[in-house]
């Protein structure tokens, strides 16, 4: 009911009663003043106060209904500019408003057909540019798939392919001298075991960058926990890992995460030759620490000639800065690696 009396309509005859009740004032002060100073023959104050009473009853009807009437048309124009809004609201901004008063409503209502043109322009832009950008993803993935692509088959072509044309080699060798020189035979098969074992190396190294980039689901602590007991009981490689449990990232830097542990497994693997892996993922105040440690055969960080490392490590480099973080990487020939990454959370 509240609501109600506080409608534009009744505040407009709320407005026609005050009128009404400042001129009854009015006109009764002029009547006593003239009884009072003058006193009249034909001014009594019973003549006074029933033109009052007449006057007020009169006028009251005609203040409600002229009130009533004249805010008709304001309230209408005013619920056509509320529904005008409300559509704009419910993102219909080809709705319009039209009048033929040259007044300020009619001014308001301008200003929102204009309004409304402006934002289903926008809109248009966005979805434009969001169609644009879902061309540009489309381009970029496979553009990345095509480069992935040509990088294993380099990969594959000048580690795994050479290392099985000298498995065939040496072992043809060995055949030829196995009944000559049994000895040189011998030595020539310990040649091939080391290399086969080499080769095995590169391809699970490969076969690690095959694996999927997203976590399927898993929580990074536990996808790399995957991970890390994959490799365990396809290598001798001795892993010491620290991963606190109760990490909580988005799915972005989880998987760019992932990823860069991944690639660094993998550079391990293919290039250290180590017996001893230590990783820590731990977070301290608002950072993630990311704590790499081999104690392979290293290498000089200075020397970019190594393409295949400096790839990887480049991959690294570019992910965690991708997240705002930190690559710091150490390393010495006989000394192992170290890598440490700083991300903000």
């Amino acid at each position: 009911m509240k609501q109600r009396f506080a409608s534009i309509r009744y505040r407009y005859i709320i407005s026609h009663l005050n009128a009404l009740f400042l001129t009854t004032v009015t006109i009764l002060s002029i009547l006593l003043t003239i009884y009072v100073l003058f006193s009249p023959n034909w001014l009594t104050s019973e003549s006074i106060f029933l033109f009052i009473a007449l006057y007020i009853s009169l006028a009251f009807i005609f203040s409600f209904y002229v009130g009533f009437k004249s805010s008709g048309d304001l309230k209408e124009r005013l619920d056509y500019l509320s529904v005008l809004i409300t559509q704009f609201a419910n993102g219909n901004y080809s709705s319009r408003v039209y009048s033929k008063e040259a007044d300020e409503l009619a001014r308001i209502g301008n200003e929102l057909n204009e309004l409304g043109e402006k934002l289903q322009n926008q809109v248009k832009s966005l979805q434009r540019m969001a169609d644009e950008k879902a061309e540009l993803a489309k381009t970029a993935h496979k553009s990345a798939v095509i480069e992935e692509r040509q990088r294993l088959a380099r990969d594959l072509h000048d580690a795994v392919s050479q290392q099985l044309f000298a498995l065939t080699m040496m072992s043809e060798a060995a055949v030829k001298q196995l009944e000559s020189n049994p000895n040189l035979a011998k030595e020539q098969m310990k040649d091939v075991a080391a290399a086969s074992l080499q080769a095995q190396t590169e391809m699970r190294a490969l076969l690690l960058h095959l694996r999927p980039v997203h976590l399927s689901g898993d929580p990074l602590p536990k996808g790399i926990t995957k991970l890390i007991n994959e490799l365990k009981q396809k290598s001798q490689i001795d892993f010491e890992v620290r991963i606190d449990e109760d990490l909580v990232l988005s799915e972005t830097k989880e998987e760019h995460i992932f990823r860069i542990i991944q690639e660094s497994l993998s550079n391990i693997l293919r290039h250290a030759s180590a017996t001893e892996v230590t990783l820590n993922v731990t977070k301290r105040s608002n950072e993630l620490f990311i704590h790499i440690r081999d104690n392979g055969k290293g290498f000089d960080v200075s020397n970019d000639n190594e393409r295949k490392t400096s790839y990887g490590l480049k991959t690294m480099r570019e992910r965690s800065e991708e997240l705002g973080g930190t690559f710091t990487i150490r390393s010495n020939v006989n000394e192992g690696t170290y890598i440490d990454i700083r991300i903000p959370c």
